[in-house]
């Protein structure tokens, strides 16, 4: 990493002193260039911008490019606005590569093919990972962070109090909860609120059992609508989730209470005491939101979500977070090539942030839970992303979101099926 943030350095400086060059006149002082401030803009806000903050601050002081960072809630709003007024920022980190790809086919965003060095990039990610920064077989895109959302959380000691064991099947984390319900427990916690993107937490639902029952395979097809929202085995993994969902012994609150209790908000009852829920299938990114009585390994754990039909295992569903660079400069170029070394995702890894970079070891990571989740990401022998971020916005983040809501709130399944498919563009 050294020799590499050495070379990003002696480079701008040639390039400084090229352009100092040309602009000096004849028997003149040279003058100070202009201190260089590359623009990010990003959906972390909060301590997640903080950490991203964190891990760029050793390239500023090696090579005294200033980064401003500018976390927002409206990121899918603002960043399509800034780029037609034609003041796009210099980089982006997109929390769907659907936005990625979408600028990218409209020009707006710059290739990294040709400059960065493809050899090291294929050095430091998975063949999947490359795919998923890759538009049409160019490379755009540089993975910050990984969330593998086929978990599902627990408290072990709430567990080890009621005698429960960790289920290794979909039937036995069944039987599990009709154990739990007739211990007088509710065995779900599940909130889909989230403002105007209410609605993705049943996506994640939905793109996990479909992989289990249908295989990696036809959920390709389904991401590109060669296999249609209201074909049967789309059907079957909405009726696979409303079997826990609509069921009112199983999910706090019911049905009602899964559509209006805030995602964030939603694991607190697993450390209740009593326990208000034994499990809550979430991200990893839901470790932001869980409280202080949450301590890895004593009173929250994770498991992966179990196999449906062995002949598919356990596919790994994951999100994540990727910078793309929108307007070339040989500062952002500099910020590019660091943020594809180990440095800056060794410092996210230290904070808790799961990372697809092959450069990190399993000892940075700061607990046992975290370093768990990083082991499962790892050892995936298939990994797909999630659905709803790859299909066009109009369906993966309008009517999918839309309809899951209205499922859970009792609408009929094959009705809310054929309005999200008739809306594929």
């Amino acid at each position: 990493m050294k020799q590499l943030v050495t070379a990003i350095v002696l480079g701008l400086a040639l390039a400084t002193t090229a352009c100092n060059r040309q602009a000096t006149a004849p028997n003149s002082e040279p003058q100070t260039p202009e201190p260089q401030t590359i623009v990010i803009l990003g959906s972390l806000t909060g301590v997640g911008q903080e950490i991203v903050e964190e891990a760029l601050a050793p390239l500023t002081a090696e090579t005294g490019i200033e980064i401003v960072y500018e976390g927002t809630d409206a990121f899918a709003t603002i960043l399509p606005i800034r780029v037609q007024g034609g003041d796009p920022p210099d980089i982006a980190l997109f929390p769907q590569p659907g936005v990625m790809a979408d600028l990218a086919r409209e020009g707006a965003l710059v290739s990294l093919e040709d400059w960065i060095d493809q050899n090291a990039f294929a050095a430091a990610y998975a063949p999947d990972w490359l795919s998923l920064g890759s538009v049409d077989g160019d490379l755009y895109g540089v993975w910050m962070r990984a969330d593998p959302k086929s978990l599902v959380w627990y408290n072990p000691k709430a567990f080890a109090a009621a005698g429960y064991s960790l289920p290794t099947t979909w039937d036995e984390l069944m039987q599990l909860s009709d154990q739990m319900v007739a211990d007088g427990h509710t065995p779900w916690c599940l909130g889909m609120e989230s403002g105007d993107a209410s609605g993705w937490v049943g996506t994640d639902w939905i793109e996990s059992i479909l992989l289990r029952t249908a295989g990696p395979a036809d959920y390709d097809r389904w991401v590109t609508h060669e296999l249609p929202f209201d074909s049967p085995p789309v059907k079957a993994a909405f009726e696979r989730f409303g079997d826990i969902v609509r069921n009112p012994d199983y999910v706090v609150g019911g049905p009602t209470g899964a559509i209006s209790i805030p995602f964030g908000d939603s694991p607190a009852p697993l450390f209740d005491d009593p326990p208000g829920c034994y499990l809550h299938r979430q991200a990893s990114f839901i470790s932001d939101f869980l409280p202080e009585s949450a301590i890895p390994g004593e009173t929250v754990g994770v498991f992966e979500l179990p196999s449906i039909d062995p002949a598919y295992g356990e596919p790994l569903l994951t999100g994540g977070i990727v910078f793309g660079l929108l307007k070339d400069s040989p500062e952002a170029r500099a910020v590019m090539t660091y943020l594809a070394t180990e440095t800056p995702h060794r410092s996210w890894a230290q904070r808790g942030y799961i990372s697809p970079h092959r450069g990190v070891p399993l000892a940075d990571y700061p607990n046992d839970l975290v370093r768990q989740q990083a082991e499962i990401l790892l050892s995936a022998e298939t990994i797909r992303f999630d659905g709803s971020d790859l299909m066009p916005a109009a369906v993966g983040t309008g009517t999918f979101w839309r309809g899951m809501v209205n499922y859970v709130g009792g609408e009929d399944v094959d009705r809310v099926l054929q309005e999200i498919d008739t809306s594929w563009p």
